[in-house]
């Protein structure tokens, strides 16, 4: 009888990888029309042979769609404020009060990044608007670029209540960056004792192999514990991530690293 061989080290990697993902479809101009076809296909593929993903993030009025074809146990996420994370809190609570009504169990809303004195005003009123649903914090870190204003801004996030805090929309030409990384997980690791235990941690925008996606677990592990490097707490944000993920663990080839690091 033949034997199965156990799974190699890469394919727990990106087994955990799967369940962490939060897959997405983003494509501009479907937040006004369009996109239905890309959400099915994201759908089907969320609840895959390999298993499911964490969820799905897609645009506001997509949101009821998706929620309509997954089951239960994947998430539907949508974005607020996306992506160019305005200092309009009326647009930003518009945004989620539609992904709310929608069905919706998580809210990724991008903070006011050029003008973070609006940020306290606008997150509180999301938070509001969202009582209940997950709220992941887009902090754009590549925008911010200075390390103190990203670290003022994660504090920002956390002081409205993040439940996430989470690196970049994918929109601008600096996404995710281990540095960037390193800087939300010390602002969660040193917030109150009941927030590095609760608020998680989403690195988003051009992570494309299951090794680029182990980066980030290994950051999460060494900063908050290796029992953080969980769905409940650990998220990553992709669309092409997934392809990877398949390849390795159909034992086609081994990851590499996408030279973005």
């Amino acid at each position: 009888m033949d034997e199965k061989m156990p799974p190699t080290a890469d394919q727990n990697t990106a087994r955990l990888a799967l369940a962490c993902l939060d897959l997405t479809s983003l494509s501009d101009g479907h937040d006004q029309a369009g996109g239905e076809p890309d959400v099915e296909r994201l759908c089907a593929r969320a609840d895959g042979r390999f298993g499911r993903t964490a969820a799905v993030c897609v645009w506001p009025r997509l949101a009821g769609l998706a929620r309509s074809l997954l089951p239960p146990a994947i998430r539907v996420a949508a974005v607020a404020n996306f992506p160019d994370g305005s200092s309009d809190t009326a647009r930003a609570v518009r945004d989620t009060a539609a992904i709310a009504a929608a069905g919706a169990q998580e809210v990724d809303v991008v903070i006011p990044y050029r003008d973070l004195a609006a940020a306290p005003a606008l997150l509180a009123a999301v938070r509001r608007e969202c009582e209940g649903l997950t709220l992941k914090v887009i902090l754009e870190t590549g925008e911010l670029a200075d390390d103190a204003r990203i670290t003022q801004a994660a504090q920002m996030a956390l002081d409205a209540g993040a439940d996430f805090l989470k690196t970049s929309t994918g929109k601008r030409p600096v996404s995710a960056t281990p540095t960037a990384a390193r800087l939300l997980l010390q602002a969660i690791a040193a917030a109150s004792p009941v927030q590095r235990t609760r608020v998680g941690f989403k690195p988003a925008g051009g992570i494309r192999t299951v090794a680029d996606a182990a980066v980030y677990m290994a950051l999460t592990a060494e900063r908050l514990g290796a029992d953080a490097v969980t769905p409940a707490r650990f998220r990553i944000g992709a669309s092409g991530l997934l392809d990877d993920i398949e390849t390795v663990l159909s034992g086609n080839q081994r990851p590499v690293a996408s030279g973005a690091y």
